[in-house]
């Protein structure tokens, strides 16, 4: 059974497959509106949403399709104590692919293990947004006209972004991809993200602490918001809530040909007067999204029937270290609900949580 859990578990091939289908789907909308009739979408959303939720379901319901589900836990039996495990099996009785978000890392890797239909990871905590990634993705693709040798600079919350993790991940597949890390001290990409990033991956990065420094450079800004309920510590959340905020002065700057991504929502790191620059992405972004959310679904449910086997070997069929450590995460699936613990030892010899990426302790 095929999942996307983390934007790896799709090879470059299949990517570019789903990014090629949803411009098709783009271009003849007609000719899809029934490719999944008789077929049943539950999203499962544990935290609040709006773009990603109405995205998948605007999708499946284009597909021909029908959507199930709640997008408030408190209205569905998790509130009187159900397990993720537990209420997938539950669903799976009732619909043939799941999207779940889930404000736990890893809860939706607990879920692919025991739905039996196929699961997608709409979000979970600030660890992995795949479905964000690839709609990142047909958005460069559609607006650079590729996706290799591109200047990137990720600006803002690079430590709890789980969409500039996910994004990160999957340019460094390609040739020629710079990224440029912006944020400040605070809020830097995770450790473990660093060193990945230096050993194995094609692409080459550098951290600055101000956009100013490389507009001149980049082909493309994303910017992100700084999330104030990833944050434990309150007074953490007000000294770098205002870090970094984008006006026409500072565009002023960039490249004509620039564009700037954003997953949403804002609060106010984008000022309202850079939306009117054709520069500004943002909101052709999200309607990107639908689209390849619709050739993703089509695809995992046309390989559900086929029994297509991944190409790599998932996360959770690896071979794992289950004794001798624990997760340190209290964001982490395994420190609230009872799940087998596991991790994987990386290249460097470090073990980390199969289901956050925390180092083990």
């Amino acid at each position: 059974m095929r999942h996307l859990i983390d934007p790896t578990d799709l090879s470059a091939e299949e990517i570019h497959g789903i990014l090629t289908l949803a411009e098709e789907i783009i271009a003849d909308r007609a000719r899809f509106s029934e490719a999944c009739r008789g077929k049943k979408l539950a999203t499962l959303f544990y935290e609040p949403s709006t773009r990603t939720r109405l995205s998948f379901t605007s999708a499946m319901l284009e597909l021909g399709g029908q959507v199930i589900g709640f997008s408030d836990a408190a209205s569905s039996s998790v509130s009187k104590g159900e397990t993720v495990a537990d209420t997938v099996r539950v669903v799976r009785c009732f619909a043939d692919i799941v999207a779940m978000r889930h404000f736990k890392e890893g809860a939706p890797l607990v879920a692919s293990q025991y739905a039996g239909i196929p699961v997608i990871n709409a979000g979970d905590g600030s660890h992995a947004h795949p479905t964000q990634t690839l709609t990142d993705l047909l958005t460069i693709k559609r607006e650079k006209g590729r996706l290799d040798h591109l200047t990137i600079g990720f600006c803002g919350d690079l430590k709890f972004g789980r969409t500039v993790h996910s994004l990160i991940k999957a340019l460094s597949r390609y040739e020629g991809i710079e990224v440029i890390l912006i944020s400040p001290e605070e809020l830097r990409l995770p450790d473990y993200m660093l060193q990945e990033m230096g050993a194995g991956s094609k692409l080459t990065f550098r951290e600055v602490r101000t956009m100013e420094e490389v507009m001149p450079e980049l082909d493309i800004l994303y910017m992100t918001r700084v999330q104030k309920e990833r944050f434990l510590d309150e007074e953490e959340f007000d000294r770098v809530k205002d870090s970094f905020v984008l006006d026409p002065s500072k565009m002023a700057a960039a490249r004509e040909d620039m564009i700037v991504l954003h997953p949403l929502p804002r609060v106010n790191e984008i000022a309202r007067a850079v939306d009117n620059d054709p520069r500004a992405a943002y909101f052709r972004q999200v309607e990107n999204g639908k689209f390849v959310r619709m050739a993703l679904i089509y695809t995992l449910l046309r390989w559900a029937d086929e029994n297509k086997p991944y190409e790599r070997t998932p996360v959770f069929a690896e071979e794992y270290v289950t004794e001798g450590f624990v997760c340190p995460n209290k964001r982490c699936i395994s420190a609230t609900e009872d799940v087998d613990p596991i991790f994987r030892r990386g290249a460097d010899g470090v073990c980390r949580c199969a289901y956050c990426e925390a180092r083990a302790r």
